[in-house]
């Protein structure tokens, strides 16, 4: 299970590493976006991956820290949703405004010459 999860993350931050270095502002945009579902997707498992055991503590029995999954990595992830949707969203108002400004979404402001 583990490999699995780390090739997956591997995968999703790879391609956004590739997407950032694509010439275009959305690109660069989706690339991002991609690298911090990967890091978010990395914390998240750091807090531990159980198949069958319970997320929560039965009512009358001594609750055991090692059986249980540890909610920081979660409390840090939902954090960094958040933190990312709004990032992203002026990221996009930043982008939309520069494509008014200049006419085009190239990086660097100018298309290249065919």
């Amino acid at each position: 299970m583990e490999l699995v999860i780390s090739l997956a993350i591997g995968i999703v931050f790879g391609s956004g590493i590739w997407l950032i270095l694509r010439p275009r502002s959305f690109q660069v945009l989706a690339g991002l976006m991609l690298m911090s579902y990967a890091v978010n997707l990395f914390i998240f498992v750091m807090g531990r991956l159980w198949v069958d055991a319970p997320p929560l503590t039965p009512a009358g029995t001594t609750p055991n820290p090692a059986l249980l999954a540890d909610p920081l990595p979660q409390a840090l992830v939902l954090t960094a949703i958040v933190i990312g949707f709004a990032t992203t969203a002026l990221y996009l108002v930043v982008m939309i405004g520069s494509r008014g400004l200049t006419g085009t979404d190239h990086v660097d402001g100018k298309e290249p010459e065919l």
